[in-house]
């Protein structure tokens, strides 16, 4: 005789073959989702998007490793390697070799790692997770609240029902209907506002995935349209071997996730007179990072006015609630374009006005002079693409980017509203253990951590600063590692020209000043794009610290 599986924990009472198996099967399923319950709902998020990059940079890694290079007269070395993936896979662009080393098959391998190492992407597998994690406390309360109806049956729990039969809760997945959350209550009130709170989670789940793709097929579309009418842009794609569908995916990807990886050796500075490439990519720049929030709140807000949902009002009502960190309120929306903006327009007018004629921008006309400049500005918040050589940048330019660089990409000047709490801020509500808090005060600001791996590099890098000075100055070392922590890309390059004592043999590559570090030096500079890669955890640190 056959018998099911009974009970919660699978326990198998059959003999046949097949049910055992299907019991097995069954065991393992309800073995595996507790386990996923448990690590989604017990391990801190900051551990598991640790684990989640070292993985995935051991893994871009690997599989890079395997994959030939375009020539087999050089082949890169494993530390190379591995830098350039976790660059890669952090969207740091850092680069210890020259790009136009990789074989096609290597640029698609980046191009995922940029993908799925972009902010957008993880913010939108994270948003999964707590999509997840409401639904399992909605299923907790609905199976507490039969066995309160099973106790008390004297209290019926049926009003919902009624309620729904007279017409007066909407359901929340028909489309256009409009629910008030104050009216959306039953006798269960906070049942009925998770439920709420998980499907404006889960319609927010496919706004941010449709962006995600809608925007990345439209950036693919009008680079490819552009390469096919713009001769001059085509003919470096074919003297450097490029496909251009592969050049078109690479650089829109790497260009939206703030990488700024590019296929070319010289990155965009062989673009620097196709204005219409970079006009096209600008937009690209800005809706993948820091006006990504505003962009994204205008979406919920313009969808709204033809197609009126419940979900949509609970986003733009309760936007602290819903816990994501990339849609702001609306005053600190509407207050980060105009930063964005400001910042833009600062730093060009003092561009144009240090550079115009200089020989950094020669043989541009006054347009592509005004588009090549305003590209610049534009990526030096974290993507980190160029039209020029950094190193004869002005030094007062240059400390301006740095301070870019440095800036959190949601930075705004201009203070929001007392009872607008930003969306993660949770002050207040809870108190912490004494061992969380003893780790809050244990906690270094981002500057002191730049200070330390600014000195660390300088202890590993000491003997090159004494030899070659010129080169492995100061500036050029603080640059290089602001770049890499804030996941920028920008670098001074190596100039063998610049040697006090000239060695035999030393060529000008096109790859970052890093790339002439010791192995000591590149691994710091892996654990610093990897440090701010994550340095959203540490947005609070050292209060602890008083300066009297």
């Amino acid at each position: 005789m056959n018998l099911p599986c009974l009970g919660k924990e699978a326990v198998c009472l059959c003999s046949a073959p097949w049910p055992k198996l299907v019991c097995i099967c069954r065991s393992f399923c309800f073995l595996f989702s507790h386990i996923y319950r448990f690590l989604l709902l017990r391990i801190n998020s900051f551990c598991i998007q640790v684990f989640y990059f070292v993985f995935l940079s051991f893994l871009g890694f690997w599989v890079l490793k395997d994959l030939r290079p375009r020539t087999n007269s050089f082949r890169p070395r494993d530390l190379d390697l591995f830098f350039t993936s976790v660059s890669a896979a952090t969207v740091s662009s850092m680069s210890t070799v020259e790009m136009e080393v990789f074989s096609n098959s290597q640029l698609v391998v980046m191009t995922i790692l940029m993908f799925i190492g972009g902010e957008v992407f993880t913010s939108l597998v994270g948003l999964n997770f707590t999509k997840t994690k409401l639904w399992w406390l909605i299923k907790t309360k609905e199976k507490v609240a039969s066995v309160n109806s099973n106790l008390y049956p004297s209290n019926p729990t049926n009003d919902i029902v009624d309620h729904i039969e007279l017409g007066e809760i909407t359901n929340l997945d028909r489309p256009n209907s409009q629910v008030d959350p104050h009216l959306y209550r039953s006798r269960d009130e906070s049942l009925d506002l998770d439920h709420l709170k998980y499907c404006s989670v889960r319609f927010l789940c496919f706004v941010v995935l449709g962006y995600l793709i809608g925007v990345h097929v439209l950036g693919v579309a009008m680079v490819v349209l552009y390469m096919k009418r713009v001769s001059s842009a085509r003919d470096v794609l074919k003297t450097k071997g490029l496909k251009m569908m592969t050049f078109s995916v690479f650089t829109i990807v790497s260009t939206f996730a703030s990488c700024g990886f590019v296929p070319t050796n010289e990155n965009m500075i062989v673009f620097s007179k196709n204005s219409g490439l970079l006009l096209i990519l600008i937009p690209q720049v800005l809706l993948g990072n820091t006006l990504f929030p505003s962009t994204l709140r205008f979406t919920i807000w313009f969808m709204g006015k033809f197609w009126v949902k419940a979900e949509m009002m609970y986003l733009l009502s309760r936007t602290s609630e819903v816990g994501y960190k990339h849609l702001l309120p609306s005053l600190y929306s509407s207050l980060l374009v105009v930063t964005v903006l400001g910042f833009i327009g600062v730093q060009f007018v003092i561009f144009c006005s240090m550079q115009w004629d200089s020989e950094l921008l020669s043989g541009l006309s006054s347009y592509e002079k005004i588009t090549g400049v305003l590209f610049q500005c534009v990526n030096t918040r974290y993507t980190g693409e160029t039209i020029v050589d950094l190193s004869q940048v002005a030094p007062a330019i240059l400390v301006v980017f740095v301070v870019m660089m440095y800036l959190p990409p949601y930075t705004s000047f201009l203070p929001a509203k007392e009872d607008e709490r930003l969306p993660g801020n949770r002050e207040g509500k809870e108190p912490k253990k004494n061992y969380k808090l003893l780790l809050e005060n244990l906690k270094f600001s981002q500057l002191s951590y730049v200070a330390i791996f600014i000195v660390m590099v300088c202890i590993t890098e000491r003997k090159k600063v004494k030899e070659d000075p010129l080169n492995f100055n100061v500036l050029n070392i603080v640059v290089e590692v602001i770049s890499a922590y804030g996941n920028v890309g920008f670098t001074m390059g190596y100039s063998c020209e610049l040697q006090l004592r000239p060695v035999e043999g030393c060529e000008d590559k096109w790859y970052g000043f890093s790339g002439k570090w010791s192995d000591q030096g590149k691994i710091i500079l892996i654990v610093v794009m990897i440090f701010g890669r994550l340095k959203k955890f540490n947005m609070k640190g050292g209060r602890a610290w008083i300066l009297l």
